[in-house]
């Protein structure tokens, strides 16, 4: 398979041409708009498939979006940082609705103040919307991620969102494996699920329902998500036959005899993987599913590897409460019967996750707060 040397950004926007969608409607906010380019430059020249419709706003982007897949397409929308929270009224409508959509956000602070550093609090703020949420620590998962994504949300009716770092991702420039069109669109084929909508049909969707009515369906959709991960198992093996790639919910690598593990989601996973030999005594636990969490696959590779003690990197912070994936995590192992001391290594706002960050972090006892003025930035 011919590799090419491309950003992020153009991973995914060349994932989704490669889909074979109907329609992208997208709207550029730094550091995602190279998708929009690189998929504009893809329509202007022929090659997109699909539409490609310029909107003057996110919400308008996935209100596009929602009409389209209503009517049987297969869409596309990307977006960062404040764009996603634009979203947010119509990002709830599209999981409620049951539609398959698929979104990439390229992580990016929320102001105030307003900065372009890498910060996960935008996806994160959104986990509980009923998009599924996948975290990716380079630019070929994202590529894959993608392809992977749009299967994984046309089997389960539900939408999608592809997670990963502005600027360390989506900037730099990586070699990656581009299978052609044709072999792409063979593996996923035509989208499977049903329009709810026809061209002269009158119908009227989504309507006010009781609250019987609106039980019943959070049920079914919650139900539905939880089989997320054996739905992307099955896909990751059908993936690996076709491409020789696959990827797990929860990746571990755990050196033997390791009893601390760094746990981390996107880049600031594979900056602890290339660490990972001077951090003697330390494993990595690399999380890729987000939504739905999956706790169960955590606690057996915990118990399995005999863990001591886990030190989340969180590059977000809940406000009064702490990182989002260290809260997760806690809740996940809270029934094991041996639990491990978790630690909160909180870099919020974008900071570098360096090798002396992570082996400060590995030096301090289990009862330390891992925060030191060394770290961060003194206000004054």
């Amino acid at each position: 398979m011919p590799y090419e040397l491309i950003s992020g950004c153009q991973a995914a926007a060349i994932a989704v041409q490669r889909a074979g969608v109907d329609l992208v409607a997208a709207y550029p906010i730094t550091p995602q708009t190279a998708i929009v380019e690189t998929l504009a430059n893809f329509e202007a020249k022929g090659e997109l498939g699909g539409e490609f419709v310029s909107v003057e706003s996110e919400y308008s982007a996935l209100s596009c979006c929602n009409g389209a897949v209503a009517a049987g397409a297969r869409v596309f929308t990307a977006t960062s940082s404040h764009g996603l929270a634009y979203m947010h009224e119509m990002i709830q409508w599209c999981s409620g609705a049951r539609f398959p959509i698929v979104m990439v956000n390229v992580n990016r602070a929320v102001g105030a103040p307003w900065v372009l550093d890498p910060d996960q609090g935008d996806s994160l703020s959104q986990r509980d919307t009923g998009w599924m949420q996948i975290y990716c620590a380079n630019a070929q998962e994202v590529f894959d991620t993608v392809l992977q994504a749009f299967m994984l949300s046309e089997e389960l009716l539900l939408p999608s969102l592809v997670v990963f770092d502005g600027f360390y991702i989506s900037h730099t420039y990586e070699p990656v494996d581009v299978p052609e069109v044709e072999k792409v669109r063979e593996f996923i084929g035509p989208p499977q699920f049903q329009a709810q909508v026809e061209p002269g049909v009158q119908a009227n969707l989504h309507g006010l329902s009781k609250g019987e009515t609106q039980l019943q369906l959070v049920r079914r959709r919650h139900e539905d998500m939880l089989r997320a991960p054996q739905v992307f198992t099955a896909i990751n093996e059908k993936f690996y036959r076709v491409f020789g790639r696959s990827y797990k919910t929860v990746d571990a690598t755990i050196p033997e005899g390791s009893k601390t593990a760094f746990l981390a989601a996107g880049s600031t996973a594979e900056t602890v993987k290339w660490f990972l030999p001077e951090l003697k005594g330390c494993g990595l636990i690399q999380l890729r599913m987000f939504r739905p969490f999956p706790g169960d696959e955590l606690g057996r590779i915990v118990e399995e590897q005999g863990l001591e003690r886990l030190i989340i990197v969180d590059r977000n912070c809940s406000t009064g409460t702490g990182g989002y994936f260290a809260q997760e995590v806690r809740a996940a192992l809270y029934g094991l019967t041996v639990r491990p001391v978790i630690q909160d290594l909180l870099l919020a706002g974008g900071i570098d996750l360096t090798k002396d960050i992570l082996a400060g972090a590995a030096e301090k006892s289990p009862g330390d707060k891992l925060v030191d003025q060394e770290w961060g930035v003194e206000l004054k």
